[in-house]
C-alpha cells in the first residue's frame, strides 16, 4: 500500500514538473520516474493527472482552513470572504508557476476546463464555509459556481502581477465580490419569489384535495346522482 509520505512525494514532483513544463507534457510515467516510484505505486496513489490536480486543490483548501482567522467572525460576510480568498492566494503563491500551467491548459482544452471547474466549485464551497457563509442545496451550488468563476478572474490578474503587495489582485477581488454581492441580492429575491410560489401552489393543492374529498363524501355529487335526476 502506498504511504502518505509517498503520495506527498508524488504530488510534489507533479507540481515541480508543472513549474517547468506544460500540463500536456507532464505524463504519469514522467512523474513516477522523477519521483522514483514504480508505476504500480503511481497507479495506486493517483490514477490520473486530474486526481493529482484534485489532491493539490485539497491541499490548498486545507491550508486555508488551517489559517482561518477567527478574529474575523464579527466582520461582515463580504469582508470575511475577502480575507479567506486572499489567504487562498497566499497559499497558492509557492506554486504560482504550476497554477499558471494549469490555467493555460484549461484555456486550451474546454473539456479539461470543465473538470477543473468541478474541482474549483468544490473548493469554493469550503471557502464559503471558512468565511462562515452558511448556504445549502441549490443556492450553495449556484453561489460556489459563481465564486469559482470570479476567483479564476482574480487568479488571472494575480498570475501577471509582480508587486508583492498585490494591489491589482486585491482590487480585482474587490470588484468580483461587489458583483457577487449584487448576485446574492438577486438570488435572495428569486428565493423569496420561489418560496412564495411554492406556498401558493401548496395551498392550492391542499384546497383541491379538500374539495375532492368533500365531493366523494357527498351523496348528491354528480357521480352518485340518481339516473333520473
Amino acid at each position: 500500500m502506498v504511504t502518505a509520505k509517498t503520495k506527498q512525494k508524488i504530488l510534489k514532483t507533479f507540481l515541480d514538473l508543472l513549474s517547468e513544463h506544460s500540463y500536456e507534457d507532464v505524463s504519469l510515467p514522467l512523474v513516477a520516474e522523477r519521483a522514483g516510484v514504480k508505476l504500480s505505486d503511481m497507479r495506486s496513489a493517483y490514477a490520473s493527472k486530474l486526481a493529482l490536480v484534485a489532491a493539490f486543490a485539497e491541499q490548498i483548501d486545507t491550508a486555508v482552513l488551517d489559517e482561518r482567522d477567527e478574529d474575523m467572525e464579527d466582520q461582515p460576510p463580504r469582508d470575511r470572504l475577502f480575507d479567506v480568498l486572499m489567504t487562498r492566494i497566499d497559499a497558492l503563491a509557492d506554486r504560482k508557476e504550476a497554477v499558471r500551467a494549469l490555467h493555460r491548459a484549461a484555456r486550451q482544452d474546454p473539456a479539461l476546463a470543465l473538470d477543473f471547474n468541478r474541482l474549483e466549485v468544490r473548493s469554493q464551497k469550503w471557502m464559503l464555509i471558512a468565511a462562515g457563509i452558511d448556504l445549502s442545496g441549490m443556492k450553495a451550488s449556484l453561489v460556489a459556481q459563481g465564486l469559482a468563476i470570479a476567483f479564476a478572474r482574480v487568479v488571472d490578474v494575480w498570475l501577471d502581477e509582480t508587486d508583492e503587495g498585490m494591489p491589482r489582485t486585491m482590487a480585482r477581488l474587490d470588484k468580483e465580490l461587489d458583483r457577487g454581492s449584487s448576485f446574492m441580492r438577486q438570488l435572495g429575491t428569486l428565493d423569496s419569489v420561489a418560496k412564495g410560489l411554492r406556498s401558493f401552489f401548496r395551498k392550492a393543492s391542499d384546497k383541491r384535495r379538500s374539495r375532492d374529498v368533500n365531493s366523494e363524501g357527498d351523496p348528491h355529487s354528480p357521480e352518485e346522482a340518481p339516473a333520473g335526476a
